[in-house]
């Protein structure tokens, strides 16, 4: 079944929305940065609300805190080690006592007057985890009753162990976004680190009116630009100025854009990172230049759309060839990193699994939920008439998406975890957690997960010196879990993992992560929790009243 075009799901697209009005002759002009959400407010939507100053689900920086007699796993790719104690003087790692091969503490336990101490014995410390493909909300939403609660978003992130986020586009305006992250860099609200990258309009006139633009958003404060696509001068032009500017780069290579610039081209440009993996597998084509698409095909439709990109990997080079194998060299020497985010594709694989996780009662928006419904008018709603076919193409385009990521990684590749929640049954922080499953499967060692997620996730901000590793010297963002995550991922969802007790006989939840430690803030995983469910039940009850 075909579909028209709908103009709000358009616009749910962020490269449309940030082409729309750069591109309406005699429209008034638009703040650089401010095209996509400018475009959805235009059609009377509600601005999006701001995340309220953090309250009892936080305390702290302190003077000095210490974690005890805790197993650590670094981020380095070192294996857990312990018991360790951990020092924090206000936001910095301090010092790290024992754990070495002795496996016993050096010195003194008498930390001083008005320490605060937590007692983490038989459990694991993580690097503060760093999510590198985020969205603070989407316009997509709006389509379905509302633009996304800053909050509610903020604060899954953070009780999944999220410290850091980059919002690849801000959607939501880049004033509004910039100014969540002065808010959360000063302490004030309960939210991750965030990095903001700019979403760049299709629709410019020159590459100097790329370059114009690239100035503009730096000025205003972004950290980076994300692209979807347009004409590859302007793609070049905008990278070598945000380049000249100490401006990092992502792009989505769209499939409108794609056959200009793959990811080849791009990174020979000078990008720093592809999101998802569009342009991966154009650049290893062999027996064609475009791809094997239907003569009745439609981008706009989102169900040829998905449905033929679940069909491309297989039109491309085989593992282990010599084109397979001189994109990953080429890559690599570039400095190039994949930031594949394997889990906001997986209901593509099977539907039914996504749409009915145990998270989505308790913790998925009634308007996010709404926008995950099949409908020809939000992105990523394409379910329309999705059938075995479809899974069962999906299942072998992972198969063989997931192999080449893994061989970039074994060949020294940097490869780093994003989730990009907010579409196609994904919900913040869940998905972050699913997506460290996937790298898993794809044949990641569980270390290699964790250091994808942590220091090389550092390593693509620029931010190595200061996160990314629990290191004396670095900033103390970390995570505390109740069991071992090295052994089970699971146990980082905050639904808990369901587990037998070989005592009672019973099935019980674990506790999973119990504080997380943003430049020395202590989070209350639980408290956190509360709040999103609160949320969430105050939003169905005033829907319900409406």
């Amino acid at each position: 079944m075909k579909h028209a075009t709908a103009p709000l799901r358009v616009l749910a697209l962020a490269a449309a929305c940030a082409a729309v009005l750069s591109s309406q002759a005699g429209a008034e002009e638009v703040t650089p940065g401010e095209e996509a959400i400018t475009s959805v407010l235009a059609r009377g939507v509600a601005a999006p609300r701001t995340a309220p100053p953090r309250g009892d689900e936080s305390e702290g920086p302190f003077e000095r805190l210490v974690i005890e007699n805790a197993f650590l796993v670094d981020g380095t790719g070192a294996p857990p080690r312990g018991p360790v104690n951990i020092v924090i003087e206000g936001d910095r790692i301090a010092d790290i006592k024992g754990g070495g091969t002795a496996g016993i503490h050096g010195g003194s336990n008498d930390w001083g007057p008005g320490s605060r101490v937590i007692d983490a014995s038989g459990q694991y410390v993580l690097p503060g985890l760093i999510d590198a493909h985020a969205h603070l909300g989407t316009p997509s939403h709006a389509p379905a009753g509302s633009l996304t609660d800053p909050e509610y978003v903020l604060k899954l992130w953070l009780a999944h162990g999220v410290t850091t986020v980059r919002d690849v586009g801000a959607m939501m305006g880049l004033g509004w976004t910039l100014d969540h992250k002065k808010r959360s860099a000063s302490g004030e609200i309960s939210a991750p680190r965030m990095v903001v990258h700019s979403m760049f309009p299709e629709a410019m006139e020159s590459p100097d009116a790329a370059r114009k633009w690239v100035r503009a958003v730096r000025k205003r404060g972004a950290d980076g630009i994300k692209f979807l696509g347009a004409a590859p001068d302007l793609i070049e032009a905008a990278m070598d100025e945000a380049r000249e500017l100490g401006m990092k780069t992502a792009y989505h290579h769209s499939q409108l854009s794609v056959t200009g610039t793959n990811v080849l081209d791009s990174a020979r440009m000078g990008l720093d990172s592809m999101e998802h993996w569009y342009g991966l597998p154009e650049a290893m084509f062999e027996e064609r230049v475009i791809q094997d698409y239907p003569y009745d095909y439609n981008y706009s439709n989102e169900q040829d759309r998905f449905g033929q990109a679940g069909r491309l990997w297989l039109q491309a080079a085989p593992p282990g060839s010599e084109r397979w194998q001189a994109t990953i060299d080429e890559l690599i020497s570039l400095d190039f990193t994949l930031d594949p985010t394997f889990t906001i594709y997986e209901a593509a694989r099977d539907v039914m699994r996504a749409r009915h996780a145990p998270w989505h009662d308790e913790y998925t928006m009634p308007y996010i939920a709404r926008a995950f419904e099949p409908s020809p008018e939000v992105h990523g709603s394409f379910f329309f008439d999705w059938t075995t076919a479809d899974e069962v193409a999906w299942k072998r385009n992972y198969q063989r998406w997931m192999t080449f990521v893994n061989d970039y990684k074994n060949a020294g590749g940097r490869v780093t975890v994003g989730s990009d929640a907010g579409f196609i049954y994904k919900i913040y922080g869940f998905a972050y957690v699913r997506e460290l499953e996937l790298l898993q499967e794809a044949g990641f060692h569980p270390l290699e997960v964790l250091k994808s997620a942590t220091l090389n996730g550092a390593e693509l901000l620029g931010m190595e010196d200061e996160i990314g590793s629990v290191e004396i010297g670095k900033r103390a963002d970390l995570v505390i879990v109740n069991e071992n995550p090295v052994a089970n991922f699971k146990v980082l969802y905050g639904t808990g993992h369901l587990k037998l007790d070989e005592q009672s006989h019973t099935l019980e939840r674990t506790e999973g992560i119990r504080y997380v430690i943003r430049d020395g803030i202590v989070f209350d995983k639980d408290k956190l929790l509360e709040d999103v469910r609160e949320l969430v039940a105050a939003q169905k009850a005033a829907e319900a009243g409406a």
